[in-house]
């Protein structure tokens, strides 16, 4: 893995859109729905919208119904880190992106098979590189 990443509070508000900065450093969620990649089927690879750490093929996501990008696995094991959540009154775990600390979402054990989880990320924390598909 590469070198983490640490920017100021400034440093991140000035690289990210406010809606970016929301979600990705303070840990809020868009709505269902409403990002730009809930129901994109272009091939490639989904990237950390802060420091452009590649985290999710593109052949790994699927349609959950909820509203919000999901993927059956990242990247690379080490492409991101989990952490437990207990906010809002449930336990969930928490995913970053292990170079930056970027909140990307949450995984869930509900996802399709062959591994049964769904990381239910935000559009807003991603980046779309397409390739020819």
């Amino acid at each position: 893995m590469t070198d983490k990443i640490q920017k100021t509070d400034a440093e991140w508000k000035a690289q990210l859109s406010s809606e970016q900065y929301q979600i990705a450093r303070r840990h809020g969620t868009e709505r269902a729905f409403t990002g730009r990649y809930w129901d994109t089927k272009d091939p490639g690879v989904y990237c950390c919208v802060c420091c452009a750490q590649p985290l999710f093929d593109a052949a790994t996501k699927f349609d959950s119904g909820t509203g919000w990008p999901s993927f059956w696995q990242p990247i690379a094991p080490a492409a991101v880190a989990t952490v437990e959540d207990n906010s809002w009154l449930m336990r969930r775990t928490e995913v970053l992106c292990a170079r930056c600390d970027a909140h990307l979402g949450h995984v869930f054990e509900d996802g399709p098979k062959p591994t049964g989880l769904r990381y239910c990320m935000n559009s807003a924390s991603l980046e779309l590189r397409k390739t020819a598909g």
